[in-house]
């Protein structure tokens, strides 16, 4: 009988994980996002190893890095409001119709071997300002496509488990596809994939909203969402890290060709298992979070995550072996999206949903903005001092952030609490705009 009775609180635990999969548009999105992320993540690993193959050149990784991400730090704020004016599902079907049209045009390139370096920098600043407009997009519908808010917070942790078992097999396949056959069928199969999340956002039961008349200029909007980011310090510290983990932690990845040609004298297949290896930490980090009831503890797990990812830049910063710079690739993946997915999680929770676009706006200008400087940052370093001495300072800065973050925990906590205190009596669970308490 005990035995019974724990099997059945473990499948209990289980179906608790994946509740958000019993909607049915979060179930056909996750279906269709999953398959165009396979291809996403074929893509970034090609677009790496083309580019360390056409330069040679530590520096122009972090060129092409920084050329795919500056749209979102010059137009996140912007993109923020304007999102809040439109359809979304409309804005999320242009953003990924684009997007396949970019890959197509690399894939072309490529297998016809006339691509150069500014092709793929024009292109990689075309996806930048597509991802500029569509990540603020997809996380400001994703509350549209579950019908229980109590469901929100697991809807994030499976759409970045979703992510990660992307970031787990499609660079392996990319691997694989690169050595037999080059980098071109990659860009050609991403651009395919598109199609999957296209279909499914087609059949998707979306009621339109009735949007608010708009009284303020676009500008004004943005300065209301600015203000109320830098008003509420739970989110206002949240983005203050996430934007340090951004710029310094998710450097690595422009120099993995590096690592994987130059320091563990590999392949394209060497390249495919480490950023597989990331991919499987950040699966583990993004299920852990699936099974989570509430967002009770994450401020601290966001410390302790940050803390780990420092740890873990350093130790493949120093590795020589295939097998110990793997180990670190885990607890890498695994840091830095625990980092980001209960970011996301905490945000979420707390915004008010009039501001939700705006904030998003601010989230993905955090990511995608800090990122390519530090993308940058990471190739002065390598080129300068090697890649190994480019991520072991990356890793340094990240645990000096984690740590200023702890002190920071008791005003986080308090904050947070205090504004879902307010808002479950309002609407019988379901999160309500709500103002939060100016920070001291």
């Amino acid at each position: 009988m005990a035995d019974r009775a724990t099997s059945h609180r473990g499948l209990a635990r289980f179906s608790h994980a994946w509740r958000a999969l019993h909607h049915r548009n979060f179930r056909l999105f996750f279906f269709g996002q999953s398959i165009s992320l396979v291809g996403t993540w074929m893509t970034r690993l090609a677009t790496g190893w083309l580019v360390y193959h056409l330069t040679h050149s530590a520096l122009l990784l972090g060129v092409v890095g920084f050329s795919g991400q500056i749209a979102s730090l010059l137009v996140g704020p912007f993109a923020g409001v304007w999102v809040e004016r439109i359809d979304r599902r409309k804005l999320l079907l242009t953003t990924q119709v684009a997007a396949a049209v970019q890959s197509f045009t690399l894939a072309a390139l490529a297998l016809t071997h006339v691509v150069t370096l500014w092709e793929i920098i024009g292109l990689a600043v075309f996806q930048g300002l597509i991802n500029a407009f569509d990540m603020p997009g997809r996380q400001s519908f994703l509350v549209r496509m579950v019908d229980n808010p109590n469901d929100l917070g697991n809807a994030i942790a499976i759409n970045s488990s979703m992510a990660t078992g992307a970031r787990l097999v499609g660079p392996a396949i990319a691997g694989l596809i690169i050595a037999a056959f080059g980098e071109g069928w990659c860009f050609f199969i991403d651009g395919v994939s598109y199609f999957a999340v296209i279909v499914s956002l087609l059949f998707l039961a979306v009621h339109p909203v009735a949007e608010r008349r708009r009284q303020n200029s676009m500008f004004q909007e943005i300065r209301e969402g600015w203000d109320y980011v830098r008003s509420f310090r739970t989110i206002r510290v949240i983005l203050l890290l996430f934007a340090l983990m951004s710029l310094m932690g998710y450097s690595y990845s422009v120099l993995l060709p590096v690592f994987a040609s130059d320091v563990l004298h590999g392949n394209a297949n060497t390249l495919g298992w480490l950023t597989a290896a990331s991919g499987a930490g950040a699966l583990v980090s993004a299920l852990s979070l699936a099974i989570r009831k509430s967002v009770d503890g994450l401020p601290r797990m966001i410390s302790v995550a940050g803390a780990t990812l420092g740890v873990a830049l350093i130790l493949f910063g120093f590795s020589h072996v295939l097998w110990l710079s793997l180990v670190a690739m885990v607890f890498v993946g695994f840091g830095l999206t625990q980092c980001a997915s209960a970011s996301n999680t905490i945000i979420q929770s707390l915004v008010a949903d009039g501001m939700r676009a705006r904030v998003m706006g601010y989230f993905t200008m955090s990511f995608f903005g800090a990122a390519p400087l530090g993308s940058l940052l990471a190739g002065f370093l390598a080129h300068s001092f090697g890649a190994p001495v480019a991520t072991s300072v990356a890793g340094v800065f990240c645990v000096a952030g984690a740590l200023w973050f702890a002190f920071q925990l008791p005003a986080i906590n308090a904050a947070a609490q205090s504004t879902l205190a307010a808002k479950v009596p309002h609407e019988g669970h379901r999160p309500a705009p709500t103002a939060e308490p100016r920070a001291a």
